[in-house]
């Protein structure tokens, strides 16, 4: 069964019984204006980026402080229903999918920035402040934060800490697990707690750790601490042309295995190619098979010695091309072509599926060869997009829904690439999260024993199961028919475990 049909037969509706007095209760803790509950406004929340999956939450609210998120959540606890938190909405795995019997609690109101201290490097901001303006902000002191997703102009931060976001500079600079010191989040009980600190260590369970990718599951985040990094004194990009996949995947791996830490280093394969520079005009070379685009920065003397080890190692690897960004505008066009590559690929199809595995990066030519013979079995094509320093895979399937069966090929296509990712030893997902969409998949990456963790971790954050319920660690009983767990005698190990 697909995502899709699964998703649609398991959903159930709230009574009106039920919805009439959840509504009646929430109108004494929000004004009107912050509780939706008409169809038509309600609309825009029925989906994330993951547009293919939609469905409509019982009610929305839109709390405007943390005195009315802890009251909204009590009241939800109470009543036993549902909650799904959503920030801008730009998660691309379902992540921020309402649930039919529960409430949405959108944070799209929280969008301050509280507190930047330019002596400690640091920015103190509510969920809804969107990456690029952390980094906007701090520009004045010399600072910026490092993490960037591609959908960085528009995400917000509680996102990036729910799914652990990465970008292209995520292989020198980390994830965003690696650049925040403190969270402070709501139980479902409606109880504050604050984990981490502005020192770079503090003591007991690694409980903020824990919340980077807890993608809404355990707590609704009402504030982050990030860490700011100085702007580099010096940055350049190297951008190299192969002829095949092979010739640019080996440069990766000589790249790194030369002690050479780029501080982003992206492939993009032929249809990448081809869609970005039809849209953006970056001055890609659209006959390569693939490029890379290698950024180094430090200190000027150090910048211009690595450009010249990558130049001397890529040239080696095969390269059929080499430019290097002459200034500040160019360089920001090279990168302009790789953060819009998702969008040009509409471009070349009427819709596409995006996917989010990691792989090892010795495994990088292997993967890609078997990606493109899936292509040819299942008669849809694939643009290739990665963080290739990093080996996060982001292969885009091209469909058409239009065409009956194809939205199902793509699903069972997708299936199969993050499935070959785990088996080469990598992840099924890499900083997208697993939401709705890989629950399947992450049954071939854990055994029944380390998802028996995952089910007692949610219990002891959230024992009723309301928060952001069947998303991320998927049911026994989903495993059982994905066939990555032994069932004896048709009955589930451990039944006595929660379904969340």
């Amino acid at each position: 069964m697909s995502i899709v049909a699964e998703l649609a037969a398991e959903s159930t509706p709230l009574s009106a019984e039920r919805l009439d007095v959840l509504i009646r209760r929430l109108r004494t803790v929000l004004p009107d204006a912050a509780l939706l509950t008409t169809t038509e406004a309600m609309k825009p929340f029925e989906c994330d980026g993951l547009s293919a999956i939609r469905r409509m939450p019982a009610v929305v609210a839109l709390p405007e402080s943390i005195d009315q998120i802890q009251a909204v959540l009590r009241i939800c606890a109470e009543l036993n229903v549902p909650v799904v938190a959503r920030g801008a909405g730009t998660g691309l795995s379902g992540g921020a999918l309402p649930s039919a019997d529960g409430l949405l609690l959108s944070l799209a109101k929280f969008k301050q920035i509280l507190h930047i201290d330019s002596v400690n490097r640091t920015a103190r901001v509510q969920p809804g402040v969107r990456n690029l303006a952390i980094s906007e902000a701090a520009a004045p002191y010399g600072l910026y934060y490092a993490p960037d997703p591609s959908s960085q102009i528009a995400c917000t931060i509680g996102g990036n800490v729910a799914e652990n976001s990465g970008g292209v500079h995520c292989l020198k600079y980390g994830l965003t697990v690696h650049n925040v010191l403190e969270v402070t989040f709501i139980t479902i009980d409606g109880e504050k707690i604050t984990v981490g600190g502005s020192t770079l260590d503090s003591s007991g369970y690694d409980i903020l750790a824990l919340m980077n990718g807890s993608e809404g599951m355990l707590g609704v985040m009402v504030e982050v601490l990030v860490r700011l990094l100085p702007v580099p004194e010096c940055a350049k990009v190297l951008m190299a042309a192969f002829d095949n996949l092979e010739s640019a995947g080996q440069a990766v791996a000589d790249i790194i295995a030369a002690g050479i830490i780029p501080a982003g280093l992206e492939m993009m394969d032929n249809n990448a190619i081809r869609a970005a520079e039809a849209f953006v005009h970056a001055g890609y070379p659209t006959e390569a098979a693939a490029i890379l685009l290698c950024e180094l920065d430090g200190t000027t003397e150090e910048v211009d010695e690595l450009l010249a080890e990558v130049e001397a190692v890529v040239q080696r690897a095969g390269a059929s091309g080499l430019w290097i960004a002459r200034d500040a505008e160019e360089r920001a066009r090279f990168w302009a072509g790789r953060k819009a590559a998702f969008s040009s690929v509409g471009r070349l199809s009427p819709d596409y599926y995006c996917m989010d595995g990691t792989i090892p990066r010795r495994m990088l030519a292997s993967v890609l060869t078997q990606i493109d013979d899936m292509s040819r079995e299942f008669g849809l094509k694939v643009a290739n997009v990665f963080h290739a320093g990093d080996g996060n895979l982001h292969p885009l399937i091209l469909f058409d829904a239009n065409k009956p069966g194809e939205l199902d090929q793509a699903e069972a296509f997708g299936e199969r690439i993050l499935t070959l990712c785990v088996a080469v030893g990598g992840s099924v997902t890499g900083e997208h999260g697993v939401g709705v969409e890989k629950l399947a998949p992450m049954c071939a990456q854990f055994k029944p024993q380390e998802l028996i963790q995952f089910y007692a971790l949610k219990a002891a954050f959230d024992p009723q199961g309301l928060l952001n319920p069947g998303k991320a660690v998927p049911t026994l009983q989903r495993c059982a028919e994905f066939g990555a767990m032994h069932v004896h005698h048709n009955h589930l190990p451990h039944p006595d475990l929660p379904r969340f």
